[in-house]
């Protein structure tokens, strides 16, 4: 019994004897057991990622196209309107030119004052041994004519500070200047000299020096 027992137990521990015939397999010529292969992913994950791209770029450039429509298109419509909008401007510039000088016309006009304000502003300042005989409102301005008594060279004087004292008058202000229009003469009939002045009127928006 004892005898049995120890040869199991040898048996047992005895190492176990390899395969006796060699392993011919080649790897590498087997089939794929894979049911899906690692590049199938990265083939689709690339394809994916150029379907994208392209998709992105080609909106971008329907995107420019429809643009580039419109452009053409607003450009056509400046060019056909081009030529009335400068005929407009042209118009426009005209009436604006017009309107400022019917505007001067009609400052000018308003600006004339009213002779009885005049004869009695001329009134009030005429001097001593001036006599006033006529006043003629014209276009160019107011024309004086004026009867001066004295001698022929103290006559002259009082005419010339007389015409500075016009000039000067701000109740005459609508006038830029005063001047003889002749040369100051003796009137024989009278003994006095005869003088003629004209106060310009003052162009609109001028100044009175």
């Amino acid at each position: 019994m004892l005898s049995l027992l120890k040869k199991k137990s040898e048996a047992s521990a005895a190492p176990a004897v390899p395969n006796w015939h060699p392993n011919f397999r080649n790897f590498e010529k087997l089939p794929d057991t894979k049911v899906v292969r690692t590049a199938f992913f990265v083939n689709g994950a690339a394809i994916t990622i150029a379907l994208a791209l392209g998709i992105y770029f080609g909106m971008k450039e329907w995107q420019l196209h429809v643009l580039n429509v419109q452009v053409a298109d607003e450009e056509r419509k400046i060019g056909r309107d081009k030529r009335p909008a400068d005929q407009a401007v042209t118009l426009f510039k005209k009436f604006q030119a017009e309107e400022a000088r019917t505007f001067e016309v009609d400052t000018f006009i308003r600006s004339k004052p009213s002779v009885s304000a005049l004869i009695l502003r001329l009134g009030e300042t005429l001097p001593p041994n001036i006599a006033l005989d006529t006043i003629d409102l014209r276009e160019a301005g107011l024309i004086l004519r004026l009867s001066v008594r004295g001698t022929p060279e103290g006559a002259l004087g009082l005419a010339t500070e007389y015409r500075k004292q016009l000039a000067a008058d701000k109740g005459l202000a609508l006038f830029e200047d005063v001047n003889f229009t002749t040369t100051p003469t003796l009137n024989p009939a009278t003994g006095r000299m005869a003088v003629e002045f004209l106060l310009k009127v003052k162009a609109p928006g001028g100044k009175k020096p």
